[in-house]
């Protein structure tokens, strides 16, 4: 793989403790869910940072499909929901639902598109095999 970029942060304190990028564009404490025994209130969470990459991402790479197959379309949103599950073996795993609504064309479009990007994406290429990514076209 030819390395077009680098990000590099630090978590010290795990799933309460604190995140920190090397550049210091990120620099936040995060804590346990309180579905999962943490303090109530709003807290950012490995899960929460990894939904807003993955969209992010996502949309990105559906912008490119779309440039590259030159169609006309509105303003594109990825919803990125990722729920943390346990496993048989006792094991942790997530799951993914990418929500994409992709305005002004056809369903059948949109979902081309949609399946265009994830081939490309580097999220969906990195979590291929490994976590359940599901598809929804709004």
């Amino acid at each position: 793989m030819e390395k077009l970029y680098t990000a590099k942060a630090t978590a010290t304190g795990g799933r309460n403790g604190h995140i920190r990028s090397e550049d210091g564009s990120l620099d936040v404490d995060v804590r346990t869910p309180g579905s999962l025994g943490g303090p109530k209130g709003e807290y950012l969470n490995p899960e929460i940072l990894f939904a807003g990459g993955y969209a992010a991402c996502f949309d990105s790479a559906l912008a490119v499909m779309i440039k590259a197959e030159k169609v006309a379309v509105g303003t594109t949103s990825v919803t990125a929901e990722v729920s943390l599950g346990k496993m048989d073996n006792g094991g942790y795993n997530l799951e993914i639902t990418l929500e994409v609504e992709v305005p002004g064309v056809e369903r059948s479009v949109a979902e081309d598109l949609v399946n265009k990007a994830h081939q490309v994406c580097p999220y969906s290429n990195a979590t291929r095999g490994n976590v359940q990514v599901t598809l929804l076209v709004k």
